[in-house]
């Protein structure tokens, strides 16, 4: 694999090699093996693969959390160099590279960017189209893969597409899981042990609720999940929301749910100082 900083480098690297289809992995780096299934699914369907590690400041709302984020560059390349081939690239630029000049643009994406993550983190989703418009423009990628973790996210960046025309499709792949439930994030390891011990909490809930439409109401099935999380020391629950999977509309009460959409629970909950993120399909009776 080749390892490049600049974005001159990468673009004379594609250009000479001339593969077709190319495949991007945007990443923030400190991979997981969440990471290495989006890798090898990208390497399956494309003789060239860029991944991308970079810590984009502009989607962090909390200086507090871009300080924090963990960055493991060695450890990163030393993975990578097990799943990519000789003509893969990985690319590591810093701000210069990303954002040669201060990136002003505005997004707007309508319901998306009024529930949720959006709620929660403001400006969140602005610095996400920011960095990845800038990736796209860059690598000029065929097919672009992403984490359905970041359930919000992939909507976000399929209206992003749409709005903007890039020629680009975007191929969610499912969540990958630690063995005892809970999902795979690049912040797990910054969890207190204690914490990280009573975490598959959040999965083993969501899993239940997402077999309770038959037997309990939408408020129900939302009380239910936060009191099972918050009887945990430790833990509290940011929200929890039933959302369908085109706009995210939330879903207030039973009746609402139609036979002929897909329905996901989405979860935000702060495990001791740390804030994960989770979600499951609802199944429909």
């Amino acid at each position: 694999m080749m390892v490049t900083k600049t974005v001159k480098d990468l673009r004379k690297h594609i250009k000479e090699l001339h593969l077709s289809p190319v495949g991007l992995v945007p990443t923030m780096g400190a991979l997981h093996e969440g990471h290495l299934s989006l890798v090898r699914n990208a390497a399956a369907q494309c003789p060239l693969v860029v991944i991308s590690i970079y810590v984009n400041p502009t989607q962090f709302n909390d200086k507090e959390d871009l300080k924090n984020y963990p960055r493991t560059i060695e450890a990163d390349l030393h993975l990578l160099k097990e799943v990519l081939r000789k003509s893969d690239i990985v690319f590591n630029p810093d701000d210069k590279e990303i954002y040669p000049t201060e990136d002003k643009r505005v997004f707007h994406f309508g319901n998306l960017e009024n529930v949720m993550e959006a709620l929660h983190r403001p400006g969140h989703f602005n610095g996400v189209a920011q960095v990845v418009s800038r990736l796209f423009e860059i690598v000029n990628p065929d097919i672009a893969y992403f984490g359905m973790k970041d359930f919000q996210q992939v909507a976000v960046i399929k209206e992003l597409v749409k709005q903007t025309g890039y020629k680009v499709r975007i191929i969610g792949n499912p969540i990958i899981r630690e063995a005892d439930g809970l999902a795979m994030s690049s912040r797990n390891r910054l969890l207190e042990p204690e914490i990280r011990k009573k975490a598959p909490v959040i999965y083993k809930t969501i899993l239940s609720a997402s077999e309770m439409t038959d037997k309990l109401d939408i408020p129900e099935i939302k009380e239910y999940v936060r009191k099972t999380i918050e009887n945990e020391n430790g833990f509290s629950v940011e929200y929890f929301e039933i959302v369908d999977d085109a706009e995210l509309i939330p879903v207030s009460k039973k009746r609402e749910l139609k036979t002929r959409k897909h329905y996901f629970g989405c979860i935000a909950v702060k495990a001791g100082k740390i804030r994960l993120i989770d979600n499951i399909e609802i199944q429909l009776v």
